[in-house]
């Protein structure tokens, strides 16, 4: 994984948080967050205490949420339905307090997409205080990751999308 420091590409191995330029270091909630929602799953919810501020300002594109317990229970809602979730991190810039993190998330649900694993790619900006992450707002295509994984909707949003495109 490439991680991008400051103004300068730097390949940082997560694994052992070190860098090409050993004076490069990966901040502790930037690491952290990143190992964490590499593993996340409905089992180990938990997790989150370890990476998000109790002061937490979370945006996604249905939702803006402000604090950790009502991220906790987002997060518990959205899992609890899912059959499986995983996020593998593809990039990370980061500057100071702040990183831009672009993801692969793939999931499955019983009743999108036939049950079918959907695979989703977007990115998210995050900050850091205190040792954990006090912003953090996602990008990502909604209509590809749910509207157009719902039995009618979904066919009616590809052909929207196949109609603009000609």
């Amino acid at each position: 994984m490439k991680i991008i420091v400051s103004n300068s590409i730097t390949v940082i191995d997560m694994q052992n948080n070190i860098s090409e330029n050993s004076s490069t270091q990966i901040p502790l909630w930037l690491n952290n967050f990143t190992k964490v929602y590499q593993t996340l799953s409905t089992d180990n919810l938990d997790l989150l205490s370890s990476i998000y501020h109790q002061d937490i300002i979370f945006i996604d594109p249905m939702h803006e949420l402000k604090g950790f317990s009502n991220l906790f229970e987002y997060f518990k809602n959205l899992y609890e339905n899912l059959s499986f979730c995983e996020f593998v991190i593809d990039n990370i810039i980061a500057e100071d307090n702040q990183a831009a993190i672009y993801w692969t998330m793939s999931y499955q649900h019983p009743k999108l997409n036939k049950g079918e694993v959907v695979t989703v790619m977007g990115s998210s900006h995050i900050k850091g205080f205190e040792d954990k992450v006090i912003y953090h707002r996602d990008y990502l295509d909604l209509g590809s990751m749910l509207y157009e994984q719902l039995p009618i909707f979904g066919k009616l949003i590809k052909f929207i999308k196949k109609k603009a495109a000609n």
